[in-house]
Formats: C-alpha cells, structure tokens, sequence
C-alpha cells in the first residue's frame, strides 16, 4: 500500500471525524446559548426570533473555540476505530514509525489550522460586530450595552500650536452607523491643567483622523501669570472638527471580546493604549492567544495519537473518547487559568498565552516515547 493512500484515507477519516464532533459540540453550546438568551425575551420588545438570530450570529466565535477540542476528540475516535479494526496494527507491521505516523496526522491538522484561523481573524469578529449591531436595532438604534456610565478613552494629541495635548473624552452612546451622541472632551497640557472643556450632541467620524463635532459648547479656562483663572469664555458651534487618532476601528475593540478580535484590530488598539500611556496587558495576551490558538490544534492532534497505540483491552472507544474530553476541558481550564494569572501577575504575554499549549505538547510527546517503548 503506498504512503499516499494511506494518507489520504486517514486525512478522510479524521476530518469527517472533527467536523462530526465539531457540529455536534456547536449544536450544543448553541441550545446552552439559547437558553441563556431565553431570560431576556419579552423584555422591552426582544423576542425568540431575536435571540434565535443573536445565537446564530455567536456561532463563530463558537466554532473558533471548539476546534482544538474537536481536533482532538474527532482525531481520537478516528485513531481508536482503526485500532480497534487492526488497521493501524497493520500500518505499524508494514513499516509505519511512530514519526511518520505523526506526520501523517499533522497533515489534516495544518488544514485545520488554517481553517482556525479564518473563523477567529475573519469570521468571529465580523460576526460579533454584527451581533452587536443587531442588539442595537432591537435597542432602536443605540449600541448602548456598554455604555451605560459613559464610556472612558484616553487620547493624546498635538494642537494646532504645535503644544502636546491629553484628552479624556467621555462618550455617552454610539449608533451602528458609527456616530457618537453626547460626547466630552477634557483637554489638559502636559501638567495635567485643564485647558477647556467641549460638550456636543453629537459626532461623525471624518478620516482621516478627524470627527465632526455637532452643536459644541466650548469652555476655554485661561491663565494668568499667577497660574490662577484670569477668564473663563464660553461659546456656541454648530460645528468643530475634532482632530484625533480615534477612530471607529478603535472604538469598535470595546464593543467586541478582545478574545473575539481579529489580531489586526488587536494591535492596533494596544498601540493607540501605547502612544497613550495606558496598560495594555489584557489585549496583549489577548493578541498573542489569536497567534497561538489556531496551532493549538496540531498539539490536540499530537496529544490524540498516543491513543492509536492502545489496544482494545486497554479500553473502548467510548473510553477513549471520554479521556479525550477531559483532556480537552483541561485544555480549555489552562488557557483560561493562565490568561488571568498573566494578567493579575503581569508576566509577559507571550509566555501567558503559549505555556498552556506548551504544557500539552510536552504531555503528547511523553506520551508517544512511552507508547513506543511498548
């Protein structure tokens, strides 16, 4: 039998596999979802058509976490039915290493990965940008959810005299179309004194870097050489321009778990955090989780390979499979667990987001050298 047949027919077997168990996972956590959603209908007009639709769109980012897990429980059946019929006892006769079995399995697993990371970078954060947008309509067109005390950004900028400006800016609302209602805007100089204060009904995103500012109540707080208040000036527009590296992308990343980002996104809200002297830990893990889960994958389908090498008295498929779930849980449980020790510990973000994968691989390699050794 040549390597390509065989590689084929076991590609064919664990993905048909994976994308069982990944539909009968996603069917589940979308009935989870469901009734989670179902405490919400028959509240200021939300209806079970509307919380059908909210669930369909959170399927993605569903999909996106589930893969590994169905990775590895999808390659664990597929690898314990050929046990369990002799087949893969008749690879190894024929000459079939453990190295090239691993090969063997990696090579649906790189389709795999590169179907992660389509869901989690292009998919998942449309899809939640989506959801968010039809909360909004439901909620007669304010995006409001996470807005209910204002919402707080830091934002450094240059005046027009060429003199370093911080601004905190306080926005009430934002519409799906992007626009802000009741906006202000403290602007301080370098030593933190408040220079003025603009108030406006409402604003427009102009690019570049610049937003339309409608019905502005500006108050201007001067100094004299004393540094006390020598005037305080107030004034009326109908219209400002209010020049600022804020744009929708960044105040999209607010409405959206950073988990459920597109990296691209990701990092360039942890630059404008940056530039702004703000932390930016928990977008930094975040970010290097996105780089890391989709391969997260391969080391779910390593791990399920030491499952072909236990024979059928060593337990059942139904066994196997049950070990493959709990190995998946405490997949899930690590990723969690060290995305929040990284962050309350401050440890790099890097070293948060790979030591949960990092810890698996080594498991699946200690694993296939003891099953070698048999």
């Amino acid at each position: 039998m040549k390597i390509s047949i065989v590689q084929r027919y076991l590609a064919s077997e664990i993905l048909v596999a994976v994308a069982f168990v990944l539909v009968a996972f996603m069917g589940l956590f979308a009935f989870f979802d469901l009734v989670a959603e179902l405490s919400d209908v028959g509240k200021n007009g939300y209806t079970f058509t509307n919380a059908v639709v909210i669930v369909i769109f959170g399927l993605p980012g569903r999909c996106y976490e589930l893969l590994p897990i169905s990775a590895l429980i999808g390659t664990i059946y597929a690898l314990a039915q050929l046990a369990s019929h002799s087949e893969f006892t008749i690879l190894r006769v024929a000459g079939l290493s453990t190295t090239a079995a691993a090969r063997m399995v990696m090579v649906p697993g790189l389709a795999l990965v590169v179907l992660t990371f389509i869901v989690g970078e292009v998919i998942t954060p449309r899809a939640e940008m989506q959801t968010q947008l039809y909360r909004a309509k439901i909620a007669r067109g304010t995006m409001n959810e996470a807005f209910k005390t204002g919402l707080w950004v830091k934002d450094s900028e240059v005046d027009e005299a060429g003199q370093p400006v911080v601004r905190f800016v306080n926005i009430g609302e934002e519409k799906p179309d992007h626009s802000l209602l009741r906006v202000h805007i403290y602007e301080f100089n370098p030593g933190l004194r408040l220079l003025n204060i603009r108030f406006a009904d409402s604003a427009k995103y102009r690019a570049p870097n610049a937003w339309l500012l409608h019905n502005v109540t500006r108050t201007d707080f001067e100094r004299g050489a004393l540094d006390t208040t020598q005037a305080v000036t107030v004034r009326q527009f109908d219209k400002e321009v209010w020049h600022s590296e804020l744009n929708p992308g960044i105040l999209g990343v607010l409405l959206v778990q950073p988990e459920r980002m597109a990296a691209a996104d990701l990092d360039n809200y942890i630059h404008h955090l940056e530039d702004n002297r703000q932390t930016a830990q928990r977008y930094l893990i975040a970010f290097w989780k996105k780089i890391i889960y989709p391969f997260a994958v391969l080391v779910m389908m390593a791990l399920a390979l030491p499952f072909a090498y236990l024979q059928a008295r060593a337990g059942g498929v139904s066994l196997k499979i049950f070990a493959g779930i709990m190995i998946g849980i405490g997949f899930y449980l690590l990723n969690s667990l060290f995305s929040h020790l990284g962050l309350l510990n401050t440890w790099p973000p890097f070293i948060s987001a790979v030591i949960p994968s990092a810890f698996m691989m080594a498991a699946a390699l200690v694993a296939l050298r003891v099953v070698e050794r048999r």
